[in-house]
């Protein structure tokens, strides 16, 4: 009776914020009938510290407004020619209602959603769904565009946009605490505690790595035992900051689409240990060591210390100009 009970409160709750979200959006449908920007951004952001999607369309949005784009958020306005909406962080109530006007509609996807979380709840179809208003969408990899066509999701007139991070939060720093006997600073990020996120590589690391060589540090919301040092989630400026005093970098997640963690640590001019799994491939390219099972850990390790200099020359990130401009063209404003 008691699940019962909490079942109907939840649907009664949930019902109430859909109403109240329809006659919000009715009411600015109304107040914006003859305004307008010049382009529309739907995205609920959280402040940092935030998971990666929030960081991105933080940093884009600044670029933009830099150049004197004029944007809106979460509604589309009467003028407004273009609307970019953020795969599903946002009222789809709202968003359903202002899709109805003319604008260029562009969905920004990442994942497949199922295969970097480890199972369906059914996002992966809400997004297809939304996916059906857009005259094209931008996915972050290659290998995210790939894994949804092997889902079976066939996404509006897709083009491949890699992230980039804000350059004035994350940069190499002007000089580097020579080695000199010191251990090899290693560091992981994520914002999730997912699993998925690495943790049972960062466990084999703290664990097996000789401390005297190697120090593992971990910032963000992972739980791992063992001897690395842990850092709760830093804010954006912090976090480069930290990221500046590390030596390399360890993306261990599976399935990662674009992660945005990697592409900050890249920035700051860190040399990645990498799983091959997801986006890091092609986000890392020759700057840092693959493996592909935890036996084959020690031996990567070891290569990238051997190389760290090498690795890091070949360090190539996307800026974030480059990266709105190549927006702009997609959503047919002028870079």
């Amino acid at each position: 009776m008691r699940t019962a009970a909490r079942r109907a409160r939840i649907e009664l709750r949930r019902v109430g914020r859909a109403a109240r979200s329809r006659i919000a959006a009715e009411r600015d449908v109304r107040r914006t009938a003859s305004s307008g920007a010049d382009l529309a951004v739907f995205h609920q952001l959280e402040l940092s510290p935030a998971g990666g999607g929030h960081q991105f369309v933080r940093a884009l949005a600044r670029e933009l407004e830099s150049r004197g784009v004029g944007l809106e958020w979460n509604r589309l306005s009467a003028t407004t020619p273009a609307c970019l909406y953020n795969s599903f962080n946002f009222d789809e109530t709202r968003f359903r209602r202002f899709a109805r006007r003319p604008a260029r509609l562009v969905h920004r996807v990442d994942g497949p959603v199922s295969a970097y979380r480890g199972f369906d709840d059914g996002t992966d179809a809400r997004v297809a769904k939304l996916n059906e208003y857009a005259a094209a969408t931008i996915v972050q990899s290659r290998y995210s565009l790939e894994k949804h066509r092997e889902l079976g999701l066939e996404l509006r007139s897709p083009v491949v946009i890699v992230n980039a991070p804000d350059p004035s939060l994350f940069y190499p720093p002007d000089s580097r605490e020579e080695l000199d006997g010191r251990p090899l600073r290693l560091v992981a990020v994520s914002w999730s505690a997912n699993e998925r996120k690495g943790a049972d590589t960062l466990e084999c690391l703290a664990r097996d790595l000789d401390p005297a060589r190697f120090q593992v540090s971990i910032v963000g919301n992972i739980r791992v035992p063992g001897r690395a040092r842990r850092l709760e989630p830093l804010a954006s400026g912090a976090l480069g900051a930290f990221l500046r005093s590390q030596d390399a970098y360890v993306a261990a997640s599976r399935e990662d689409p674009c992660s945005n963690a990697l592409l900050e640590a890249l920035a700051c001019g860190l040399p990645a240990l990498y799983l091959r799994s997801g986006g890091h491939p092609e986000l890392v390219g020759d700057a840092g060591v693959g493996y592909d099972v935890s036996e084959e850990l020690g031996d990567a390790v070891e290569r990238l210390a051997a190389g760290l200099e090498r690795y890091r020359a070949a360090i190539r990130v996307p800026s974030l100009g480059e990266v709105a401009n190549r927006y702009l063209e997609v959503l047919r404003m002028t870079p």
